[in-house]
């Protein structure tokens, strides 16, 4: 039986280290529009909604063909406000508008643009196949190996290995281990997980990596990763979804 899913888009009008991050436009597209259609683009998911404490994002995410079924309150939308209750709040508001229980949540962060709608369509597919699991969360391989190039500085100013047990390896090639990375690319989790969640959800469950490709898992944080991936996507070397126009 295939689980009833929300998707909640969390677009804050505030933000330091990129100001008016999810408005931004990326080859033609706010960044909002790529969450929206790729909620959309999900037949596993029963509805895709936006909580913003904005109106400007409300109105341009309702544009874009957005769902935004309320404001989100500001006490829920400041600098150190934690995912957690937005996520819970999102949940709780939408249940109690419509009257029925999800299985499911689903957060797309709109900072994530190059997501692929099919590889989160095989995400839920495990996610309904594990009923053990709290959750099954998008992670990438890094680049580089933390292993072999990892290091910290030690008291002295001198600087000596992070991972001890990478003594000896003398070329990348030879780690034994492999390293994966939590991209925030997706994160599904069960509602009763959610419900639950105080603080850090990778240490109050148990949880499946879905693996995808590290090129898709770019994230948005600030000035310089919005200008590498609009260079990338113009050069093709990230494909972006196709989003509908807005409407007039």
């Amino acid at each position: 039986m295939s689980s009833k899913i929300l998707a909640v888009i969390p677009a804050r009008g505030g933000s330091k280290g990129l100001p008016g991050k999810n408005l931004l436009p990326l080859a033609g597209v706010p960044l909002i529009g790529y969450a929206i259609a790729c909620g959309e683009a999900l037949p596993s998911v029963a509805r895709t909604i936006v909580t913003t404490d904005d109106r400007g994002i409300a109105n341009t995410a309702r544009a874009l063909g957005g769902d935004v079924p309320f404001i989100r309150p500001a006490e829920l939308a400041q600098d150190d406000t934690p995912m957690a209750p937005v996520i819970q709040h999102a949940l709780a508001e939408v249940e109690r508008q419509e009257g029925v229980s999800y299985d499911g949540v689903l957060l797309l962060d709109p900072t994530s643009p190059a997501r692929d709608p099919h590889h989160i369509d095989q995400a839920i597919l495990q996610f309904d196949a594990r009923p053990d699991l709290d959750g099954v969360v998008a992670v990438s391989a890094p680049f580089f190996d933390p292993l072999w190039v990892g290091i910290e500085e030690a008291e002295d100013g001198t600087m000596r290995r992070f991972f001890p047990e990478a003594a000896g390896v003398t070329r990348r090639q030879g780690n034994p281990r492999r390293y994966l990375r939590v991209n925030g690319s997706f994160y599904l989790w069960r509602s009763a997980f959610v419900r639950r969640l105080k603080s850090n959800w990778l240490d109050e469950g148990v949880f499946a990596p879905f693996e995808i490709p590290e090129a898709e898992a770019f994230s948005i944080d600030d000035e310089s990763e919005f200008r590498m991936i609009e260079a990338l996507a113009a050069g093709g070397f990230v494909r972006l979804p196709a989003v509908p126009t807005e409407e007039t």
